[in-house]
């Protein structure tokens, strides 16, 4: 019997953080009760123990024996039975110390579960784990001199893109395989890996990528635009990486990197194995589970899921595929039963053939493609997405195309979103007119990801193979009734049309998070419970910017309005045609730079007496400042205030500007000029708090204080705000123009509309009433 057969042995598993390997993990210790597990895990900053504590344990997989054995219950069994080992496959000797060399060296069984399986994984990347991964695991346990059952964890998908019979056979062995070199195909993916390295540093890649990152991001400052440009170049790189998979995986007949890898895998471990015995366990798509450890657990997107949410949201109209063909999907409890029974049973004598093991469903279960079409879209006829304005979204006839057919309706609805979106990004609007820009920008990325899936997808969509079981089903006849109960791996026990609606599709839409009833009348939005959040007693500090978060106003009209008091006549006209001509040269100057614009623009208060300035502001400037206040972003400042919440104003506009609001904050930071001989010389005091001196200016303040930023909130109208509004836990876009739009909806962040007061008075330059006596500057 199976828990018999792993009574007593220490069993290493590797992938234990995935879906795959947690399923694993909690099978064995619920199902193999004397068994110890020795899980190898990338440690990350906290360590490989706290990682299989949080990233594992805690998986809600545990929940039935978690309930079964008690909180302290478990904790003493997992104590007693789980090591944890900080470890590598993608490093050579898998980067063990001499703990975790001893622990691996002690173990009877081990599990090779961990894998690159992203179907656009990086060539390298797939190549050091999917290909390399085991190797290492073998030449590692060479050095060690011990020799444990080696159970490796492929895939089906090895036998490539194939129409008919693909047994449970070598992958050499097939005569559609194509002879290469492994040891070539690692070689040439690391070189492709520094060529293309180097071609993201020249200084046209450079310049390009800098380009984009001011596009998304606007005037943020150097260093976020800094960050910014290198995530653009790192992820340009990992493309060019991923297409270079796809492209050798194609020409060798493979859908993809991973089936190629994990192919090329196989051969080099049958080759380097030497005395280490190898079982390979070969799965088809893994889904959701059928019974264990509940019926539809899932642990992230797999294959399918993307594809049946972006269906039912009626992003994809069509889809390629076969209608007749089959999609081999098999529930991931029945893979991880048939890895505990080759385990128990152990490696195959020399005399029994390739001891390679095929998980899968087509061949005596098969779930045809248009079968599952037509159960997802009854299903989501009946129970639909809904969507912002609480509609139910129909979900569309598929007529099974092409794949070149699919590609180019999502090519023509790209190109006239990114019409739209061109249109939209010149125009200067804010507040609920960006959020049509936003939503553009968010429907153009959901066409990204839809054609994405068609190639990643569509060839397994479009596939016709049927994976051999011959020893699957002997290993099955070879149970007892009582493993055959505990650990069911026959295909055949698969009722596709109680899994896909009753199982399967509830676990997806729940997983994906997205909504399956309009919200409910009288019910808290997502904006009233963000707003409680941000309005929520604990907050520590609330910090604001100016212009556009709590007036209608900015530097420029400040300024004409100054400026304009003491005009009169001709003098007024020149004054008005001078800002008016210069308005594309400021504006263009301001995208660029915030500090190199605030600089330049107030050299203009050069030799203007600060008695004047001071003698305008008090008298008249406040008057038209408040009038142009948004009342409900100065309520909002007073509610913080009320909540004990500490209040600071962090502008670029000038101090004297700035006076008005004083008695509403506990701090302000604003721009100073400096003073020669009774008037302002032009020149800044100090570095202008925008961009990263912002956010600067606010860490500075909070630790002065002892506030814990990630428990306060930040009020921005811009993307050059975004080092501010990242630095805190609660930030809110306010009235934000179209970048800072995008990026608010993209991350949840609560977006607020405040307006002026209804009736006030909207002009393009603000000036100052005409003074009937003074002088002009």
């Amino acid at each position: 019997m199976i828990p018999e057969s792993l009574a007593g042995r220490r069993i290493a598993v590797t992938g234990s953080t995935g879906f795959l390997g947690t399923a694993l993990v909690e099978r064995l210790l619920r199902s193999a009760p004397d068994c110890e597990l020795v899980l190898i895990v990338r440690p990350g900053r906290r360590g490989a123990t706290r990682r299989v504590e949080r990233d594992i344990l805690r998986n809600d997989a545990f929940d039935a024996l978690r309930e079964r054995l008690g909180t302290d219950g478990f904790a003493e069994m997992t104590a007693r039975r789980v090591t944890a080992v900080a470890g590598d496959v993608t490093v050579d000797g898998l980067g063990l110390d001499d703990e975790g060399r001893a622990a691996l060296a002690s173990c009877d069984v081990v599990i090779h579960s961990a894998a690159a399986v992203s179907f656009d994984s990086p060539l390298d990347q797939a190549v050091e784990v999917n290909l390399l991964g085991p190797v290492r695991i073998v030449e590692t346990l060479a050095e060690l001199g011990v020799a444990p059952h080696l159970v490796a964890v492929s895939t089906c998908y090895v036998a490539g893109s194939r129409r008919g019979s693909a047994p449970e056979e070598p992958v050499d062995a097939s005569p559609f395989f194509v002879d290469v070199d492994w040891r070539t195909e690692v070689d040439a993916a690391r070189r492709i890996r520094r060529e293309t390295e180097t071609a993201s540093r020249t200084p046209e890649s450079l310049a390009d990528f800098r380009q984009q990152a001011h596009a998304e991001i606007g005037a943020a400052g150097i260093p976020s635009l800094a960050a910014k440009t290198e995530q653009l170049r790192s992820r340009w790189v990992d493309d060019r990486m991923a297409e270079a998979g796809v492209a050798r995986a194609s020409s060798l007949g493979f859908p993809d990197a991973y089936a190629y890898t994990k192919a090329l895998g196989e051969i080099a471990t049958a080759e380097v194995a030497g005395e280490v015995p190898v079982s390979v366990v070969r799965p088809a798509i893994i889904e959701s589970a059928l019974a264990e450890p509940s019926p539809g657990w899932i642990r992230g997107f797999r294959m399918a899921e993307p594809v049946i949410i972006s269906y039912a949201r009626g992003l994809l109209k069509e889809f390629p595929g076969v209608p007749e063909g089959t999609i081999d999907v098999i529930p991931v409890d029945l893979v991880v039963a048939a890895i505990c029974a080759v385990a128990a049973r152990g490696p195959l004598g020399p005399d029994d053939g390739p001891d390679i093991v095929q998980v899968a469903s087509g061949a005596v279960n098969p779930l045809r493609y248009g079968k599952l079409v037509d159960l997802v879209r009854e299903w989501f006829t009946e129970h639909p997405i809904y969507d912002e304005l609480g509609q139910p979204i129909p979900v569309p006839e598929w007529s099974f195309p092409g794949r070149g057919r699919v590609k180019k309706q999502l090519e023509r609805a790209g190109i006239m979103l990114d019409r739209a979106q061109k249109v939209f990004d010149v125009l200067p609007v804010r507040g609920r007119q960006a959020e049509v820009g936003a939503r553009l920008e968010e429907q153009r990325e959901m066409v990204r990801r839809a054609e994405g899936y068609v190639d990643l997808y569509g060839a397994y969509a479009e596939c016709e193979a049927v994976y051999g079981l011959d020893r699957l089903l002997a290993l099955w006849d070879s149970l007892s009734d009582e493993d055959r109960a505990a650990f069911c791996f026959d295909p055949r026990v698969v009722d596709w049309d109680v899994y896909a609606p009753e199982v399967h599709l509830p676990s997806v839409v729940k997983a994906g998070r997205v909504p399956m009833k309009p919200p409910a009348r009288g019910g808290e939005s997502r904006e009233a419970r963000l707003r409680r959040q941000v309005l929520a007693p604990e907050r520590h500090l609330a910090a604001f910017d100016l212009e556009n978060t709590l007036i209608a106003s900015n530097v420029v009209a400040s300024y004409a309005w100054l400026g304009s008091r003491r005009l009169r006549g001709r003098d007024r006209v020149r004054f008005v045609a001078g800002l008016v001509a210069e308005a594309p040269t400021l504006l263009s100057l301001d995208k660029k730079d915030r500090s190199d614009f605030l600089r330049y623009f107030y050299r203009r208060y050069e030799g203007a007496p600060v008695d004047q300035i001071s003698h305008d502001a008090l008298e008249k400037f406040s008057e038209m400042i408040l009038a142009k206040s948004f009342p409900t972003a100065i309520r909002r400042v007073r509610e913080h205030r009320a909540l004990g919440h500490r209040t600071v104003l962090i502008t670029g506009a000038l101090d004297f500007v700035v006076e008005p609001f004083r008695p509403l904050f506990d701090h302000i930071v604003s721009a100073e000029l400096g003073v020669v001989d009774g008037a302002y010389d032009g020149r800044l005091t100090a570095v202008p708090p925008t961009g990263e001196a912002r956010y600067q200016a606010l860490v500075d303040h909070a630790d002065e204080h002892g506030l814990d930023l990630r428990e306060s909130v930040a009020y921005a109208d811009s993307a050059s705000d975004l080092p501010m509004l990242e630095a805190v836990g609660f930030p809110v876009a306010v009235n934000p123009e179209t970048r800072l739009a995008g990026i608010a909806r993209k991350r949840g962040w609560l977006v607020e509309d405040f307006r002026k007061s209804p009736g006030m008075h909207r002009s393009p330059l603000p000036l100052a009433p005409t003074l009937h006596s003074g002088t002009s500057r």
